[in-house]
C-alpha cells in the first residue's frame, strides 16, 4: 500500500511513523521545512493531562495516548517529555475543573479537590484570592513538541519506505481516485492520501471550510527572576479555563522557557499573514495572570507568539473518510498534539486492516463513553 500525506505537523509525521510500521510506502508533502516554523505543531511544548471538562470520550483517551507515546519513545530512543501533574482551577460557581473532575470521577479517576486555605500553603506562586474552587491530579505533564517533531523528522528520514517532500506545497488533491498536485504542476498517485495540514487544510477541502475554522491564539514566553524560575522549575502545569480569559500555563521543566497562552478561540486570522502579537492581543492575558500568578510584576515578556488553533463549534476532532482514497484528519481545537501519536497510529491500523470508518470517525471524536 502507498500512502500520501499531506501535512508534516505532528498529526502528518504521526501518521507517516504509522503507516510505516504498518509496512505502507509513504510519500509526505509539507508546504515548508521540516519541520515547519510555521506549524501549530512546532513550539517549545505542549500539554497532556487527564482534565478534560464534560468530554468524558476524550479523557477516557488519554491513557492510550500516553501508551502511543511511549511506542514513540521506543522508536526514536528517547522520551521527549516529563510529568508535572496537574493543577485546574476555576473561579465561583460551576466551571471547566468542577466538570472535568466530575467526569473523570465516573471512569474511575480521582481529581483531589484542594481547600482554598490549602492553597498557599501547597502552591505559593498561586495566588488564591482569585480562585474559586482548586482541583489536583498528579497525571499529566509536559511534551517537547519542538523537540518531538524534529525527532520525528529525523527518525523518518532514514527509513526505506518513506520519502519526505519539504517545500512541496499541494495545490490540489483528488479523493476520489488518490492524486494530488504539487505547486510545479506534478501529479502523484496513492492509494491513500491523508490531508493533515492544519489551519491549511480547509483550502484543500472544501468540506471543511465551515467545520474546521482558522483561529489565532496568543502565546507569551516570559524571562522570570532566578529565585521565580526555580521555583516554577518544580511546579505543575496551571489549568484556569473558567474565566473570560481561558489561560493554561507550562512550568519550565528541563530548561525550557515559561509559558502562558490563551484558549479563548479568536476564530479569526490568516495562517500565512503576520505572526506578530500586538500589545491588544496580549492584554487580557496579561491581566489574568496579574490577578492569578504572585510575584508577575516580577516577570518579563521574553517572546510573544502567534499560533494557529483550527477549530470546530464543538471542540471536537474531524478524522473522516472522505471519497474512496481519502481521509480529513483535524484533531484541533487547541487539543491535538497531546493524542497525535495515537490518533496516527490508529488512522494507519484503520487504513491498513479495512476497519470501519464511520466507527473510527466516532472514536476520533470522542464520543465513545462520552457524556457531553
Amino acid at each position: 500500500m502507498k500512502a500520501i500525506i499531506v501535512g508534516g505537523g505532528i498529526m502528518g509525521l504521526a501518521t507517516a511513523w504509522a503507516m510505516d510500521r504498518e509496512g505502507a510506502t509513504v510519500e509526505l508533502f509539507e508546504q515548508g521545512a521540516l519541520p515547519n516554523p510555521l506549524a501549530s505543531s512546532f513550539d517549545v511544548h505542549r500539554l497532556i493531562r487527564h482534565p478534560y471538562g464534560s468530554y468524558t470520550g476524550y479523557a477516557r483517551l488519554i491513557d492510550p495516548a500516553f501508551a502511543a507515546w511511549d511506542l514513540i519513545w521506543r522508536d526514536l530512543g528517547q522520551t521527549l517529555y516529563a510529568p508535572t501533574g496537574t493543577l485546574a482551577l476555576s473561579g465561583p460557581g460551576a466551571g471547566w475543573a468542577e466538570r472535568s473532575a466530575a467526569s473523570l470521577a465516573a471512569i474511575g479517576r480521582s481529581m483531589a479537590e484542594l481547600a482554598l486555605d490549602e492553597l498557599p500553603r501547597r502552591f505559593p506562586l498561586i495566588d488564591a484570592r482569585g480562585v474559586g474552587r482548586a482541583f489536583w491530579i498528579d497525571t499529566g505533564g509536559v511534551l517537547f513538541a519542538q523537540d518531538i517533531v524534529g525527532a520525528l523528522v529525523r527518525y523518518l528520514a532514514q527509513r526505506s519506505r518513506v520519502t519526505l517532500h519539504a517545500h512541496a506545497p499541494i495545490r490540489s488533491v483528488d479523493l476520489e481516485h488518490g492524486r494530488s498536485t504539487t505547486a510545479d504542476g506534478t501529479t502523484h498517485h496513492a492509494d491513500v492520501i491523508v490531508v493533515a495540514s492544519g489551519a491549511w487544510a480547509p483550502r484543500l477541502l472544501p468540506a471543511l471550510q465551515r467545520r474546521a475554522v482558522p483561529s489565532r491564539q496568543i502565546v507569551i514566553y516570559f524571562h522570570l527572576p532566578e529565585v521565580d524560575r526555580a521555583a516554577w522549575s518544580t511546579a505543575p502545569m496551571v489549568l484556569d479555563l473558567s474565566h473570560e480569559v481561558g489561560l493554561y500555563l507550562v512550568p519550565p521543566r528541563d530548561g525550557r522557557g515559561l509559558k502562558v497562552g490563551d484558549h479563548e478561540f479568536s476564530r479569526t486570522g490568516d495562517p500565512d499573514g503576520p505572526r506578530e502579537a500586538t500589545p491588544e492581543e496580549m492584554l487580557p492575558l496579561l491581566d489574568r495572570c496579574r490577578q492569578l500568578l504572585r510575584g508577575f510584576d516580577r516577570w518579563r515578556i521574553d517572546r510573544p507568539k502567534v499560533c494557529f488553533y483550527t477549530v470546530t463549534d464543538d471542540e471536537r476532532f474531524v478524522v473522516e473518510k472522505q471519497g474512496a482514497k481519502g481521509w480529513a484528519m483535524s484533531p484541533c481545537s487547541g487539543h491535538g498534539f497531546k493524542f497525535g501519536a495515537l490518533m496516527g497510529l490508529e488512522l494507519a491500523r484503520t487504513i491498513v486492516s479495512g476497519r470501519d470508518p464511520a466507527v473510527h470517525a466516532s472514536w476520533a471524536a470522542g464520543r465513545e463513553g462520552d457524556t457531553n
